[in-house]
Protein backbone atom coordinates (compact mmCIF):
# COMPACT_ATOMS: atom_id res chain seq x y z
CA UNK A 1 0.00 0.00 0.00
CA UNK A 2 1.33 3.21 -1.11
CA UNK A 3 1.04 6.10 1.67
CA UNK A 4 1.84 9.22 1.82
CA UNK A 5 3.43 11.08 4.87
CA UNK A 6 2.95 14.59 5.78
CA UNK A 7 4.28 15.60 8.92
CA UNK A 8 3.54 18.69 11.68
CA UNK A 9 5.43 21.49 11.53
CA UNK A 10 4.17 22.24 15.15
CA UNK A 11 4.71 19.03 16.93
CA UNK A 12 2.81 18.90 20.39
CA UNK A 13 3.95 18.78 24.08
CA UNK A 14 4.45 14.88 25.13
CA UNK A 15 2.70 15.05 28.66
CA UNK A 16 4.17 13.31 31.34
CA UNK A 17 3.70 9.45 31.79
CA UNK A 18 2.45 9.84 35.15
CA UNK A 19 -0.51 11.63 34.12
CA UNK A 20 -1.59 10.03 31.06
CA UNK A 21 -4.82 8.54 32.18
CA UNK A 22 -7.12 7.13 29.51
CA UNK A 23 -7.81 8.86 25.97
CA UNK A 24 -7.04 12.40 27.27
CA UNK A 25 -4.09 12.83 24.96
CA UNK A 26 -3.50 12.53 21.49
CA UNK A 27 -0.11 11.68 19.24
CA UNK A 28 0.30 14.45 16.25
CA UNK A 29 -0.65 12.27 13.42
CA UNK A 30 -3.26 10.39 11.71
CA UNK A 31 -3.69 7.79 9.21
CA UNK A 32 -6.82 8.10 6.86
CA UNK A 33 -7.71 6.86 3.35
CA UNK A 34 -10.93 6.58 1.79
CA UNK A 35 -13.27 4.82 0.03
CA UNK A 36 -15.92 5.14 -2.74
CA UNK A 37 -17.68 2.87 -4.53
CA UNK A 38 -16.13 3.53 -8.21
CA UNK A 39 -12.53 3.92 -7.12
CA UNK A 40 -12.82 1.67 -3.85
CA UNK A 41 -10.16 2.20 -1.30
CA UNK A 42 -7.28 4.65 -1.97
CA UNK A 43 -5.47 7.97 -1.23
CA UNK A 44 -3.76 6.43 1.89
CA UNK A 45 -1.70 8.97 3.98
CA UNK A 46 -0.46 10.40 7.60
CA UNK A 47 -1.55 13.76 8.23
CA UNK A 48 -1.40 16.20 10.96
CA UNK A 49 -3.58 15.35 13.77
CA UNK A 50 -6.47 17.65 13.34
CA UNK A 51 -10.23 18.01 12.31
CA UNK A 52 -11.61 16.34 8.95
CA UNK A 53 -14.24 18.47 7.07
CA UNK A 54 -17.11 16.09 6.32
CA UNK A 55 -20.71 16.81 4.58
CA UNK A 56 -23.37 17.65 7.58
CA UNK A 57 -26.04 15.54 5.36
CA UNK A 58 -22.71 12.13 6.06
CA UNK A 59 -24.43 8.80 6.69
CA UNK A 60 -22.39 8.46 10.00
CA UNK A 61 -24.20 11.78 11.27
CA UNK A 62 -28.05 10.48 10.12
CA UNK A 63 -27.79 6.69 9.63
CA UNK A 64 -24.95 5.69 12.15
CA UNK A 65 -23.10 4.29 9.93
CA UNK A 66 -19.97 3.99 12.05
CA UNK A 67 -17.98 1.41 13.97
CA UNK A 68 -14.16 1.47 15.61
CA UNK A 69 -11.53 -0.90 17.05
CA UNK A 70 -8.82 -0.42 19.53
CA UNK A 71 -5.79 -1.81 19.73
CA UNK A 72 -2.13 -0.79 21.38
CA UNK A 73 1.35 -0.51 20.83
CA UNK A 74 4.21 -1.20 23.16
CA UNK A 75 7.39 -0.44 23.68
CA UNK A 76 9.58 -3.45 24.82
CA UNK A 77 12.23 -3.64 27.57
CA UNK A 78 14.45 -4.36 24.37
CA UNK A 79 13.27 -0.73 23.52
CA UNK A 80 11.28 -2.44 20.29
CA UNK A 81 7.92 -0.97 19.14
CA UNK A 82 5.46 -4.03 19.08
CA UNK A 83 1.90 -4.48 17.97
CA UNK A 84 -0.55 -6.66 19.81
CA UNK A 85 -2.75 -8.83 17.77
CA UNK A 86 -3.30 -6.44 15.23
CA UNK A 87 -4.44 -8.66 12.81
CA UNK A 88 -6.91 -10.24 14.85
CA UNK A 89 -8.28 -6.61 15.25
CA UNK A 90 -8.62 -5.94 11.90
CA UNK A 91 -10.17 -9.34 11.28
CA UNK A 92 -12.96 -8.32 13.64
CA UNK A 93 -13.41 -5.15 11.94
CA UNK A 94 -13.75 -6.76 8.53
CA UNK A 95 -16.32 -9.82 10.75
CA UNK A 96 -18.55 -6.73 11.84
CA UNK A 97 -17.96 -4.27 9.01
CA UNK A 98 -21.12 -6.34 6.84
CA UNK A 99 -23.76 -6.19 9.79
CA UNK A 100 -23.73 -2.33 8.92
CA UNK A 101 -23.33 -2.77 5.32
CA UNK A 102 -19.95 -1.00 5.18
CA UNK A 103 -16.72 -1.92 3.22
CA UNK A 104 -13.12 -1.91 4.45
CA UNK A 105 -9.46 -2.55 4.09
CA UNK A 106 -8.37 -5.65 3.80
CA UNK A 107 -6.88 -6.87 7.24
CA UNK A 108 -3.65 -6.46 5.69
CA UNK A 109 -3.71 -2.89 4.88
CA UNK A 110 -5.32 -1.96 8.72
CA UNK A 111 -2.26 -3.96 10.26
CA UNK A 112 0.22 -1.91 7.45
CA UNK A 113 -1.71 1.39 8.40
CA UNK A 114 -1.63 0.45 12.25
CA UNK A 115 2.53 0.02 11.91
CA UNK A 116 2.62 3.43 9.48
CA UNK A 117 1.33 5.62 11.90
CA UNK A 118 2.84 4.23 14.56
CA UNK A 119 6.47 4.35 13.14
CA UNK A 120 5.71 8.26 12.22
CA UNK A 121 4.77 8.69 16.38
CA UNK A 122 7.52 6.31 17.61
CA UNK A 123 8.00 9.36 20.19
CA UNK A 124 4.48 9.00 21.12
CA UNK A 125 4.83 5.29 22.90
CA UNK A 126 5.44 5.73 26.08
CA UNK A 127 8.15 3.65 28.12
CA UNK A 128 6.50 3.15 31.67
CA UNK A 129 5.22 -0.70 32.93
CA UNK A 130 1.40 0.06 32.76
CA UNK A 131 1.65 2.37 29.63
CA UNK A 132 1.10 1.85 25.69
CA UNK A 133 0.06 3.78 22.39
CA UNK A 134 -3.72 3.34 22.44
CA UNK A 135 -4.70 3.18 18.66
CA UNK A 136 -8.16 3.66 17.64
CA UNK A 137 -8.85 2.39 14.06
CA UNK A 138 -12.67 4.35 12.88
CA UNK A 139 -14.42 3.53 10.21
CA UNK A 140 -17.26 6.09 9.05
CA UNK A 141 -20.21 6.99 6.03
CA UNK A 142 -18.69 10.11 4.79
CA UNK A 143 -21.28 10.40 1.72
CA UNK A 144 -23.77 13.50 1.87
CA UNK A 145 -27.23 12.12 1.33
CA UNK A 146 -30.87 11.85 2.83
CA UNK A 147 -32.65 8.88 2.26
CA UNK A 148 -32.26 5.37 4.52
CA UNK A 149 -29.27 3.18 2.65
CA UNK A 150 -25.95 2.15 2.94
CA UNK A 151 -23.37 5.30 1.67
CA UNK A 152 -21.42 5.02 -1.24
CA UNK A 153 -18.08 6.72 0.58
CA UNK A 154 -16.42 6.01 3.44
CA UNK A 155 -13.19 7.19 5.28
CA UNK A 156 -11.03 4.67 7.29
CA UNK A 157 -8.61 6.19 9.86
CA UNK A 158 -6.76 5.70 13.15
CA UNK A 159 -6.09 8.42 15.84
CA UNK A 160 -3.33 7.23 18.46
CA UNK A 161 -3.23 8.20 22.41
CA UNK A 162 -0.43 7.49 24.73
CA UNK A 163 -2.12 5.87 27.55
CA UNK A 164 -1.92 4.71 31.49
CA UNK A 165 -3.86 2.36 33.61
CA UNK A 166 -8.08 2.33 32.02
CA UNK A 167 -9.39 3.24 35.89
CA UNK A 168 -6.07 4.97 36.51
CA UNK A 169 -3.28 4.14 39.24
CA UNK A 170 -0.38 1.73 39.06
CA UNK A 171 -2.12 -1.62 39.94
CA UNK A 172 -5.44 -3.80 39.22
CA UNK A 173 -8.35 -1.95 41.13
CA UNK A 174 -10.99 -3.70 42.02
CA UNK A 175 -14.63 -2.46 40.54
CA UNK A 176 -18.13 -2.22 41.50
CA UNK A 177 -20.92 -3.57 39.12
CA UNK A 178 -24.44 -2.86 38.97
CA UNK A 179 -26.27 -5.68 37.29
CA UNK A 180 -28.69 -3.75 34.91
CA UNK A 181 -32.19 -5.24 34.73
CA UNK A 182 -33.87 -2.99 32.58
CA UNK A 183 -31.67 -1.14 29.87
CA UNK A 184 -30.37 -3.24 27.17
CA UNK A 185 -26.75 -2.68 25.75
CA UNK A 186 -27.32 -5.16 22.55
CA UNK A 187 -30.18 -7.44 21.84
CA UNK A 188 -30.44 -10.59 19.88
CA UNK A 189 -30.12 -9.94 16.10
CA UNK A 190 -28.74 -6.70 16.51
CA UNK A 191 -25.22 -5.17 16.72
CA UNK A 192 -23.88 -6.70 19.84
CA UNK A 193 -21.12 -8.77 17.84
CA UNK A 194 -19.86 -5.68 16.15
CA UNK A 195 -18.04 -3.01 16.94
CA UNK A 196 -20.47 0.08 16.37
CA UNK A 197 -20.73 3.21 17.80
CA UNK A 198 -24.39 2.43 18.63
CA UNK A 199 -23.85 -0.13 21.13
CA UNK A 200 -22.03 2.46 23.17
CA UNK A 201 -24.69 5.00 22.64
CA UNK A 202 -27.03 2.49 23.91
CA UNK A 203 -24.97 1.64 27.07
CA UNK A 204 -24.39 4.85 27.99
CA UNK A 205 -27.92 5.30 29.80
CA UNK A 206 -27.57 2.48 31.99
CA UNK A 207 -23.95 3.46 32.64
CA UNK A 208 -24.77 7.05 34.23
CA UNK A 209 -27.85 5.51 36.59
CA UNK A 210 -24.84 3.12 37.64
CA UNK A 211 -22.49 5.56 38.08
CA UNK A 212 -24.55 8.11 39.85
CA UNK A 213 -25.82 5.35 42.20
CA UNK A 214 -21.87 4.56 43.23
CA UNK A 215 -20.98 2.09 40.70
CA UNK A 216 -18.05 2.04 38.18
CA UNK A 217 -19.53 0.08 35.36
CA UNK A 218 -23.03 -2.16 34.43
CA UNK A 219 -23.49 -5.71 33.82
CA UNK A 220 -25.42 -6.48 31.34
CA UNK A 221 -27.99 -9.37 30.74
CA UNK A 222 -29.41 -10.58 27.78
CA UNK A 223 -32.20 -8.59 26.24
CA UNK A 224 -35.12 -11.37 26.30
CA UNK A 225 -35.45 -12.86 29.71
CA UNK A 226 -32.88 -10.52 31.75
CA UNK A 227 -31.30 -12.97 33.22
CA UNK A 228 -28.40 -14.35 31.42
CA UNK A 229 -24.83 -12.64 31.99
CA UNK A 230 -23.75 -11.27 28.62
CA UNK A 231 -20.72 -8.45 29.20
CA UNK A 232 -19.48 -6.41 32.15
CA UNK A 233 -19.25 -2.74 31.21
CA UNK A 234 -17.27 -3.01 27.90
CA UNK A 235 -15.77 -5.76 28.50
CA UNK A 236 -16.43 -9.50 28.08
CA UNK A 237 -17.02 -11.25 31.97
CA UNK A 238 -14.94 -14.47 33.06
CA UNK A 239 -16.42 -15.86 36.48
CA UNK A 240 -13.80 -18.22 38.64
CA UNK A 241 -17.01 -21.19 39.45
CA UNK A 242 -13.77 -24.02 41.67
CA UNK A 243 -11.09 -24.41 39.50
CA UNK A 244 -13.09 -23.47 36.39
CA UNK A 245 -13.57 -20.02 33.87
CA UNK A 246 -16.53 -19.42 33.01
CA UNK A 247 -17.28 -16.72 30.28
CA UNK A 248 -20.82 -16.16 28.05
CA UNK A 249 -20.60 -18.08 24.56
CA UNK A 250 -20.44 -15.60 21.68
CA UNK A 251 -23.10 -14.65 19.80
CA UNK A 252 -24.81 -11.76 17.43
CA UNK A 253 -24.88 -9.93 20.96
CA UNK A 254 -21.91 -10.54 22.39
CA UNK A 255 -18.17 -8.94 20.99
CA UNK A 256 -15.47 -11.13 19.96
CA UNK A 257 -12.84 -10.32 22.56
CA UNK A 258 -9.07 -10.49 21.45
CA UNK A 259 -8.50 -10.33 24.95
CA UNK A 260 -11.44 -12.95 25.86
CA UNK A 261 -9.35 -14.72 23.48
CA UNK A 262 -5.64 -14.63 24.81
CA UNK A 263 -7.05 -15.44 28.30
CA UNK A 264 -9.20 -18.61 26.98
CA UNK A 265 -5.91 -19.39 25.26
CA UNK A 266 -3.74 -19.03 28.32
CA UNK A 267 -6.23 -20.47 30.71
CA UNK A 268 -5.35 -24.07 30.30
CA UNK A 269 -1.76 -23.04 31.30
CA UNK A 270 -2.60 -22.15 34.13
CA UNK A 271 -4.30 -25.27 35.20
CA UNK A 272 -8.03 -24.13 34.74
CA UNK A 273 -10.46 -25.20 32.72
CA UNK A 274 -13.00 -23.17 30.35
CA UNK A 275 -16.66 -23.35 29.63
CA UNK A 276 -18.14 -21.08 27.18
CA UNK A 277 -21.64 -21.42 28.22
CA UNK A 278 -24.71 -19.61 29.32
CA UNK A 279 -23.96 -18.01 32.70
CA UNK A 280 -27.01 -16.45 34.71
CA UNK A 281 -27.16 -14.05 37.40
CA UNK A 282 -29.20 -17.02 39.51
CA UNK A 283 -26.06 -19.33 38.89
CA UNK A 284 -23.65 -16.45 40.37
CA UNK A 285 -25.59 -15.84 43.18
CA UNK A 286 -25.89 -19.69 44.46
CA UNK A 287 -22.47 -19.94 43.55
CA UNK A 288 -21.57 -16.84 45.81
CA UNK A 289 -23.60 -17.91 48.89
CA UNK A 290 -22.10 -21.62 48.51
CA UNK A 291 -18.44 -20.38 48.22
CA UNK A 292 -17.62 -21.45 45.10
CA UNK A 293 -17.51 -18.27 43.42
CA UNK A 294 -14.08 -17.52 43.69
CA UNK A 295 -13.12 -14.21 40.80
CA UNK A 296 -15.36 -12.13 38.52
CA UNK A 297 -13.33 -10.17 35.97
CA UNK A 298 -13.73 -8.09 32.47
CA UNK A 299 -11.31 -8.48 29.76
CA UNK A 300 -10.53 -6.14 26.97
CA UNK A 301 -8.13 -3.93 25.48
CA UNK A 302 -8.45 -0.86 27.14
CA UNK A 303 -7.77 -2.46 30.44
CA UNK A 304 -6.61 -6.16 29.97
CA UNK A 305 -8.32 -7.17 33.01
CA UNK A 306 -10.65 -5.75 35.55
CA UNK A 307 -10.70 -7.61 38.88
CA UNK A 308 -15.10 -7.13 39.47
CA UNK A 309 -14.71 -6.32 43.64
CA UNK A 310 -18.80 -6.39 44.08
CA UNK A 311 -21.84 -7.07 42.19
CA UNK A 312 -25.28 -5.26 43.18
CA UNK A 313 -28.47 -6.95 41.98
CA UNK A 314 -31.68 -5.71 42.98
CA UNK A 315 -29.63 -3.41 45.60
CA UNK A 316 -28.24 -6.41 46.77
CA UNK A 317 -24.25 -6.25 47.07
CA UNK A 318 -22.52 -9.18 46.98
CA UNK A 319 -18.53 -8.93 47.87
CA UNK A 320 -16.09 -11.25 45.55
CA UNK A 321 -12.62 -12.59 47.02
CA UNK A 322 -13.57 -10.35 50.13
CA UNK A 323 -13.34 -6.83 47.11
CA UNK A 324 -9.55 -7.92 45.90
CA UNK A 325 -8.21 -8.82 42.86
CA UNK A 326 -7.88 -12.59 42.88
CA UNK A 327 -4.91 -14.64 41.86
CA UNK A 328 -6.26 -15.97 38.83
CA UNK A 329 -7.22 -12.63 37.38
CA UNK A 330 -4.06 -11.37 38.56
CA UNK A 331 -1.74 -13.84 37.02
CA UNK A 332 -3.44 -13.41 33.67
CA UNK A 333 -3.15 -9.81 33.35
CA UNK A 334 0.48 -10.18 34.45
CA UNK A 335 0.97 -12.99 31.58
CA UNK A 336 -0.71 -10.61 29.02
CA UNK A 337 1.27 -7.43 30.00
CA UNK A 338 4.23 -9.27 30.26
CA UNK A 339 4.21 -10.65 26.68
CA UNK A 340 3.01 -7.17 25.89
CA UNK A 341 6.17 -5.51 27.01
CA UNK A 342 8.48 -8.36 25.97
CA UNK A 343 9.38 -9.71 29.42
CA UNK A 344 7.75 -12.77 28.86
CA UNK A 345 7.97 -15.53 25.66
CA UNK A 346 5.53 -14.87 23.10
CA UNK A 347 4.48 -18.23 22.51
CA UNK A 348 1.59 -17.76 20.51
CA UNK A 349 2.92 -15.30 18.26
CA UNK A 350 1.14 -12.66 19.31
CA UNK A 351 3.83 -9.59 19.06
CA UNK A 352 4.08 -7.74 15.81
CA UNK A 353 7.39 -5.77 15.58
CA UNK A 354 6.86 -2.04 13.66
Amino acid sequence: MDIHVSKTSTPKPKPPEAQLGFGRFFSDHLFAMDFTAEKGWGNARVQPYGPFSIDPAAGVFHYGQAMFEGSKAFRGEDGVLRLFRPMAHAERMMAGAPRLCMPTPTAEQMVEACKALVRVDADWVPKAAGTSLYLRPTLIATEGFLGVRPANEYRYFIIASPVGSYYGGNSLKPVRIWVETVDVRAPRGGLGAAKAGANYAASLHAAVKAKKAGYDQVLWLDGQTHELVEEVGTMNLFALLGNTLVTPPLSDSILAGVTRDSVITLASGLGLGVEQRALSVKELRAAHANGTLKEVFGTGTAAVVSPVGELSFAGEPMRINDGQPGPVGLKLYETITGIQRGVLEDAHGWMTAV
